[in-house]
Order: structure tokens, then C-alpha cells, then sequence
């Protein structure tokens, strides 16, 4: 029997999408950041460690990078010295929820510009651990926005998901809570708070590309959960170039969304890779959706609208729907100091109160 070793590096992502990939004249983000100091939370994952290869790419040096991840941590420390030859990228290992080593480390590097990517994302994982979604995604958020105000940040981008938007899962809520959460702090804070949203990044950590290169080699087959799930689609090199273009041209308060051309099904990308990559010898089987996974996903919450940028791939969405920021706190603060001690049921439903379009999964 045939045996296969296909690697991610051997897949062609434009030709799997169909469209041409997406470029972004840089200059205008060089121009804005070459003089900034940043930071870069989570800085060792697929996001943030292209983050920070485009901005060396830029001739931008003065980069601060924090990761809970120690191998993550080594790998990229080792490739920005033996590829880029730069020494002076500072990294810490730390996790978000320790607000003491963020705070020595704010007040020791000062950094202008905070790029937050640290977070959980897998859908069915965080399902199973709802109190993580709440340590990581909402309380780790915390944690940095707010050092992010006594240390005068200039801007902060937090990188959200399309999965925030009308959310069926925990996920999606945990990040639709810190989306609200960032921009009530633009009512009285210097720090501009911007959010960017997103759908899936092809290639990126346990995602789908991943996963099918994995069972293809393993087992010569590929689960899907459903024949007609759609999502929308990046590079790892797109999302980062638009995330930095995003900070350049966004202001206080702005959810900025992107362009992710039209959404594909999971199934025909499914069919494209065993076509061009395989001998046709490889069975798709349909495992049924999981618990909060959605057939599509969406990029504008109820009550939203969108405004154009002077890029034609980067949107902002527009507000119609007020939110009562006072209510929210006391449910959220009620919610943070007290999760530990709730079940999984119960945390979902303080999820409900924080975000009433949250569509609960049992």
C-alpha cells in the first residue's frame, strides 16, 4: 500500500483558493512603525511570529516578544539571529495572567505598539474547557489592555476571529466579550484600542491543511464534519501584512475586518488536495459538526454595517447597536472573579449576559 509524505511546505495555497494571493504596498506601514518600539503577545505562534518576520523584512528591529511557549519561544529566537542576523529582538517567556511580569516588563521596555495575539482558538477544546476561554482569552486580555493604559500605549490591535460574530461557541464569545471589553476602555483612555477580524488561516497551527496533510499520512484518509461547512480563507502571510496594515491606518474604537475573498467549502478543498497532491486514493468521510461549530461563519455582528479604508481589503464596522458599558462591567467583573467555581453550564450562561447574541451550545 502506498504510503504518503506529503509536507505543508508542498502545498500550494493560491492555487487551492483559487484567486490570486493578496499584496499590500508596505511602504505606508514602514513609514508609521520604523521608529516605534512593539510588542507582540503570543509572538511565537503563526500570527505573531510572522508579525515579526514582516517587520524585520521592514528594517524594523526595536521588537519586544512574549510566548508561554518555550520550544516556540527557542525556535523563533534561534531563526530571527541565524536568518535575519539581529540580536537585538528581546524575548520573555511568560503567560498573560501573570499581570506582575507584565507590568516589569512594560515599565522596563515601554513599548508604543501592542499587537495581542496570545489566545486559545480551537473550537471543540475550548467547548470541553470553558474556564480557559475565560483565563486566556478574557482575563489574559485584561491583563495587557489595561498595563497597556498605565504604560500609555499608543495603539493596541487585538487580533479577533469571524467566529466572534453571532457566536455558537465559547470561543467566539470569549472574544466577542474582550472586542466589548477593548473599546469601552477607548472612552477614557490615551490608548487607542482597535480590534481585527478574521476567518481562518490556511496553515496556521492545528488548522484544517495541517490536519489533512496529517491523516492523509497517516491514514489515507481526510474527515470533514459536514459536505457543505464554509469558511473563509487566508495565508499566514496575508493575515499578518493586513493585521500590520490595520494598525497603520485604524483608530480608537475601530473593528476592522478583512476582505477574505469568497468563503470556501471545506469539502472541495478536501477534494483539491487529494487531486493535485495524492493518486486519487484517498476516502473523505463526514463525521458530523461538533458541539458550537457553525456550516458558515460571519464577519459583521447584528446591528453592524461597514465603511471602506483606502485599502480595498480592510473594512470597518460600523456600529448601530448601542451597548449598555456599565451593565457589562458588573457582569463581567462578576464573571471573571468568579468563574473558577462555576461549571460548564454555568459559565456559558455568564457568557449569555456578557453577549446576548451567543447562541449556547450543551
Amino acid at each position: 500500500m502506498e504510503k504518503y509524505n506529503l509536507k505543508i511546505e508542498d502545498i500550494d495555497y493560491n492555487k487551492l483558493l483559487n484567486r490570486e494571493p493578496i499584496i499590500v504596498n508596505n511602504i505606508k506601514t514602514q513609514e508609521y512603525l520604523k521608529n516605534k518600539k512593539i510588542l507582540i503577545s503570543g509572538g511565537c505562534g503563526s500570527i505573531g511570529s510572522e508579525i515579526v518576520k514582516q517587520l524585520l523584512n521592514l528594517e524594523i528591529n526595536n521588537l519586544i516578544i512574549i510566548d508561554n511557549s518555550e520550544c516556540g519561544t527557542f525556535e523563533l529566537k534561534n531563526e530571527v539571529f541565524e536568518k535575519y542576523k539581529n540580536n537585538q529582538v528581546k524575548f520573555y517567556l511568560l503567560d498573560i495572567l501573570d499581570s506582575y511580569r507584565l507590568n516589569q516588563i512594560f515599565n522596563s521596555e515601554k513599548p508604543e505598539i501592542v499587537y495581542h495575539c496570545a489566545a486559545y482558538k480551537h473550537v471543540p477544546i475550548m467547548e470541553d474547557n470553558p474556564w480557559e476561554s475565560i483565563k486566556v482569552n478574557i482575563i489574559g486580555t485584561k491583563n495587557i489592555a489595561d498595563i497597556s493604559i498605565t504604560y500609555k500605549v499608543e495603539k493596541f490591535l487585538m487580533i479577533s476571529t469571524d467566529k466572534a460574530v453571532n457566536p455558537t461557541n465559547v470561543m467566539g464569545a470569549s472574544k466577542r466579550v474582550s472586542e466589548i471589553y477593548i473599546n469601552n476602555l477607548n472612552r477614557q483612555s490615551y490608548t487607542q484600542f482597535i480590534t481585527t477580524r478574521f476567518g481562518n488561516v490556511l496553515g496556521s497551527s492545528g488548522s484544517v491543511i495541517p490536519t489533512f496533510i496529517k491523516q492523509i499520512n497517516k491514514y489515507k484518509k481526510i474527515e470533514i464534519t459536514h459536505k457543505d461547512i464554509i469558511r473563509y480563507f487566508m495565508t499566514i502571510p496575508e493575515a499578518a501584512q493586513l493585521v500590520l496594515y490595520a494598525s497603520t491606518i485604524g483608530k480608537k474604537g475601530q473593528i476592522l475586518m478583512f476582505d477574505m475573498g469568497e468563503p470556501v467549502k471545506i469539502y472541495d478543498l478536501a477534494q483539491n488536495i487529494i487531486k493535485n497532491y495524492t493518486n486519487n486514493d484517498i476516502q473523505i468521510n463526514i463525521i458530523g459538526l461538533r458541539a458550537g461549530e457553525k456550516l458558515y461563519e460571519e464577519l459583521l455582528c447584528n446591528g453592524e454595517n461597514t465603511l471602506e479604508t483606502d485599502n480595498k481589503y480592510i473594512k470597518i464596522s460600523k456600529h448601530n447597536e448601542e451597548i449598555d458599558y456599565d451593565i457589562f462591567l458588573e457582569n463581567y467583573n462578576n464573571m471573571i472573579q468568579n468563574y473558577k467555581y462555576l461549571n460548564s453550564t454555568e459559565i456559558k450562561s455568564k457568557l449569555k449576559q456578557l453577549v446576548p447574541e451567543y447562541k449556547i451550545s450543551y
